[in-house]
């Protein structure tokens, strides 16, 4: 494996886990795909942008629960 490509799996892996920490594993791909569409737009250093981070920052200081805390049980399936 190219160290190119082990770095592209470590980003995926950590990117996953932010998901499972979010609680959002039980949510349809769009949804996020939406969510994370709805992010992109929003520019660094607004007051916005602040907060959101502000609560990020927050849940990584939190103890992580085991299997992350389900706030979206949609779905189980992937679309």
């Amino acid at each position: 494996m190219t160290s190119e490509r082990k770095r592209e799996s470590r980003e995926k892996f950590l990117l996953g886990g932010i998901v499972a920490r979010a609680g959002l594993t039980k949510a349809d791909r769009a949804f996020l795909l939406g969510g994370l569409i709805e992010l992109a737009s929003v520019a660094p250093g607004t007051a916005e942008h602040r907060r959101l981070r502000d609560i990020g920052e927050e849940a990584f200081k939190a103890p992580a629960s085991e299997g992350g805390s389900p706030r979206i049980v949609e779905t189980s399936e992937w679309h």
